[in-house]
């Protein structure tokens, strides 16, 4: 499938580049560009587009203005030569930030991430999820759930503890992780806990043992959870 882009960027020389890197991938599809950020927010509200590059630093509007004041937003990868916009791109829940001289393979990265997370969302509910999309560090991670050891919450933030990596903080909360992640697959233990079922391997003194070794407490308002376990166990 492809996604419907557009580009908005009032340096002719970049949004050339933009246009030309777009060709390259068969996965997009340019429907138009703009060198001024009042036609292109006209255009995106008067028509259908899955993805949104666009500059931030315009002499307008700038591209984060534009984006905040629209009903609807686009998947959007922002594209700047200054790094100190990175945090508002975050807060708009960007795809991505690319960084002004931007190389094609980098592009190229953003564009297909783009893609995998549109596919995730128009994903039917039938299908077995495989992968969770959270935004870390200014951008759109894709974690595979197989990777996940377990997940603590932080407060606000969560931070998602990895097998094969270093851990993934990013602003969620454990209540809604838990609704994007397989009710079968994964269940909480404790206020500050989230285990994948199967990386449990004992439990002793309510506390879960993990394969990777880490021992996680298990609460009381949860203690449901090791007959649920231990039914499971004996059952296989």
């Amino acid at each position: 499938m492809q996604l419907k882009c557009i580009a908005i960027d009032d340096e002719p020389l970049a949004l050339e580049l933009v246009k030309e890197y777009i060709s390259q991938l068969p996965e997009l599809q340019l429907l138009q560009t703009f060198d001024d950020a009042i036609n292109g927010s006209h255009f995106l509200r008067n028509n259908q587009v899955d993805l949104l590059f666009i500059d931030i630093n315009m002499p307008d509007i700038t591209g984060i203005e534009l984006v905040r004041s629209l009903p609807q937003k686009p998947m959007t990868i922002f594209t700047t030569a200054y790094k100190k916009f990175a945090f508002d791109g975050f807060e708009l829940d960007a795809i991505d930030y690319l960084l002004k001289p931007i190389d094609f393979e980098r592009f190229k990265k953003a564009a297909l991430k783009a893609l995998e997370f549109h596919n995730y969302r128009t994903a039917k509910k039938n299908l077995v999820n495989e992968s969770l999309f959270v935004r870390s560090e200014y951008k759109m991670l894709k974690i595979e759930l197989k990777d996940i050891d377990y997940i603590e919450g932080l407060e606000d933030y969560i931070k998602i503890h990895l097998t094969n990596s270093r851990p993934v903080l990013t602003l969620m909360t454990l209540k809604a992780v838990l609704e994007k992640l397989p009710t079968d697959q994964f269940k909480r233990i404790h206020r500050s806990y989230i285990v994948p079922v199967g990386n449990v391997k004992a439990i002793l003194n309510k506390k879960a043992m993990l394969s990777s070794g880490a021992e996680l407490p298990i609460s009381d308002s949860y203690i449901s959870f090791v007959n649920e376990w231990m039914n499971n166990s004996a059952a296989k």
